[in-house]
């Protein structure tokens, strides 16, 4: 198979046992894509290890953890059209980002494609996958697949130039929830996010909980409102989780970090266009169904959809549907 002009990002701290298997799997792929792994400054055997097994894959070793922000390292380092990026639990099929790479060069609006996901080794279908697919914002005729307004970080390629036009991942966010913010960005350029089942990317996730995964999560979707969506949106969002958290540690958590964070939300503070908050708002109401009832896309042309927070540590169906509603930029 001629090699594709994608290269694969991958993000890393203290799992060294983890991205070993990772990087087994891609190196093992017939695309035989470059692979940079971005190790945020870990403590453990990270650098040594891929220095030692694995010479063919580069290292961008930061200096303190930037969270999500390390993606955009990686981005800045490969010099291929189009990324795919994987966490140090996932990795892509065979032909997977030849498909992506297709898809990219068929489609000059398309930003960044939301891949269908199958998680452990039974590879079962990720709830998040049903979310995507159902998109009440439809088709667009210039794009592939159901176009969304989120995507699964460890499951996801996107244009080099598209993601880095928008801005990448924002920084105030580190990790947790991080995707709804990119894909509005990404929208709101006017490039294209959409959710192409035929790309398909293995997730195996550890069983542990990561401990304040949940208060992270919560604490980026009311600081991805105060950044994007009106006013009374974000409002409405915080005096939610201020309610939550009278009785509810984690959401006392995330409500402390989200007060502290606030200046600089408002500092960035940039509502959506009009059309772009349109297709939000109808995600507010009906996150997975109703195909087709805007008239206009994320992007402003025929249509929008998507996304969730990047654990699927969590499985229980609930837990899934609010992550998978909140990341489709609606209420969770």
């Amino acid at each position: 198979m001629e090699r594709p002009p994608i290269g694969v990002v991958i993000a890393t701290r203290d799992r060294s046992a983890s991205l070993a298997v990772t990087l087994r799997h891609l190196l093992a792929l017939p695309e035989r894509p470059e692979i940079v792994v971005v190790d945020n400054a870990s403590t453990d055997d990270t650098r040594a290890l891929v220095a030692r097994e694995f010479p063919r894959v580069r290292v961008v070793a930061l200096p303190s953890n930037r969270g999500a922000l390390a993606r955009t390292h990686g981005v800045r380092a490969l010099h291929t059209p189009y990324v795919a990026f994987s966490d140090d639990d996932s990795w892509w099929a065979p032909g997977a980002l030849a498909e992506a790479a297709r898809l990219f060069d068929a489609h000059p609006r398309l930003g960044l494609v939301a891949a269908r996901t199958l998680v452990g080794p039974r590879n079962e279908p990720d709830p998040l996958n049903e979310v995507l697919a159902a998109s009440p914002l439809g088709p667009a005729a210039d794009l592939p697949g159901t176009q969304v307004l989120g995507f699964l970080a460890c499951a996801s390629v996107t244009r080099r130039t598209s993601y880095l036009d928008a801005g990448g991942f924002h920084p105030l966010l580190f990790f947790g929830a991080e995707e709804t913010l990119l894909a509005y960005d990404l929208a709101a350029r006017g490039w294209g996010v959409t959710h192409c089942p035929e790309v398909v990317a293995h997730h195996h996730p550890s069983p542990k909980p990561r401990p304040g995964r949940p208060a992270a999560q919560r604490r980026n979707e009311v600081l991805t409102a105060w950044l994007r969506r009106p006013l009374p949106h974000a409002l409405a969002r915080t005096r939610d989780l201020a309610a939550d958290a009278r009785r509810d540690p984690q959401a006392r958590r995330a409500l402390h970090e989200t007060l502290t964070r606030l200046p600089g939300a408002l500092r960035a503070r940039r509502p959506l266009p009009p059309h772009l908050e349109r297709a939000a708002r109808l995600l507010d109401t009906d996150p997975g169904g109703t195909r087709g009832r805007l008239g206009t896309d994320a992007a402003g042309t025929p249509a929008a959809d998507a996304a969730r927070t990047g654990d699927t540590a969590d499985t229980a169906d609930a837990a899934a549907g609010r992550r998978a509603r909140a990341h489709l930029g609606g209420a969770p």
